[in-house]
């Protein structure tokens, strides 16, 4: 997900254990769903449990700042320069380089209208990349 849709989360928006409804997202639509891993959705719903959220409580009280800050400061302690829209390329690039198809990194993962714009996301492949990928399409 993107920063602000994490930051604009509301404990209604939690919905079941695999999705979450996106109120307003980038895409301009009035509403979207972004799916998460089963221990994820459950370490989620017990922490608005725990910290007895009401339905319109956001999820996460911080501003952009405050969360960009923590990020980067985060990355600075472990000597890494990074932000929140580099752990959302890193989540694709991730899937990609593990085999999951681009149509679900694009309209899965990262939720974008065009597979184009998530190309742009996974960067160059090298080529010792490219030889283990040869080697896997053809049985070895």
């Amino acid at each position: 997900m993107r920063i602000g849709e994490v930051l604009n989360l509301r404990a209604s928006d939690v919905s079941g254990r695999k999705l979450l409804l996106i109120q307003e997202p980038k895409s301009g639509r009035d509403a979207e769903i972004a799916f998460m891993p089963e221990h994820i959705a459950a370490r989620l719903a017990e922490y608005i449990t725990v910290k007895q959220l009401s339905p319109d409580n956001r999820v996460f009280p911080l501003c952009y700042t405050t969360m960009r800050n923590l990020v980067t400061g985060l990355g600075k302690k472990l000597n890494v320069k990074i932000s929140p829209h580099d752990l959302r390329r890193h989540s694709a690039t991730y899937a990609s380089r593990n085999g999951v198809p681009l149509e679900i990194i694009s309209k899965v993962i990262l939720r974008h209208q065009d597979l184009k714009t998530s190309q742009v996301y996974l960067g160059k492949i090298s080529d010792t990349e490219a030889i283990r990928w040869m080697d896997i399409l053809h049985g070895r």
